[in-house]
């Protein structure tokens, strides 16, 4: 406070309320970005084995087509609770794998391939996206998937639930008997 008092003191503005807010501000910036940065780095860098082979089969794919360059995009991985248990799960998302040689390497029509990681199982699914939500006691996981799912084409509307089942370790979904 003394230090504070002695330079206003000597008609120095280096400590203007202005001043100290705009320096907050970057200090703030700053570590937000670096906050944010460190975050996706560690998405990549720390993926568990059963993703990190499937990154590592993509690069290979890449490679062997015309020596590609592999990069793995913002998006490509999140995080959150597929099965209810209040810790977030893996999921690696094809839409964020690109290949500098091939522009449809790993997506085409019929959407792009998911995977997800729950306890140790990895289980991938062909989809054009995705989204959990909570019904019930249950954490359902919900895929639109490609038209001919549901006896149509592709452009036709269909959708997949699965919830997981934590003693079998696998998604359980049916089709509906609709009347």
């Amino acid at each position: 406070m003394y230090f504070i008092e002695e330079r206003q003191a000597s008609g120095s503005d280096v400590f203007s309320p202005a001043l100290i807010l705009a320096r907050l501000s970057s200090v703030c910036a700053v570590l937000c970005i670096a906050w944010l940065t460190a975050a996706n780095a560690a998405d990549v860098t720390e993926l568990p084995r059963g993703l990190q082979v499937k990154v590592d089969l993509a690069k290979k794919a890449c490679k062997e087509l015309d020596n590609g360059e592999f990069y793995l995009e913002w998006g490509a991985v999140e995080k959150v609770d597929l099965d209810g248990d209040l810790y977030s799960d893996w999921v690696l998302n094809e839409f964020g794998f690109t290949c500098s040689t091939a522009a449809s390497l790993y997506c085409g029509t019929g959407g792009c391939t998911s995977h997800f990681l729950v306890i140790d199982e990895v289980h991938s699914l062909l989809n054009k996206g995705w989204d959990v939500v909570t019904f019930g006691a249950e954490r359902v996981l919900l895929t639109q998937v490609h038209g001919s799912q549901c006896g149509g084409i592709n452009p036709t509307p269909c959708v997949t639930a699965s919830v997981w089942d934590s003693e079998e370790k696998t998604w359980r979904s049916t089709g509906a008997a609709w009347e």
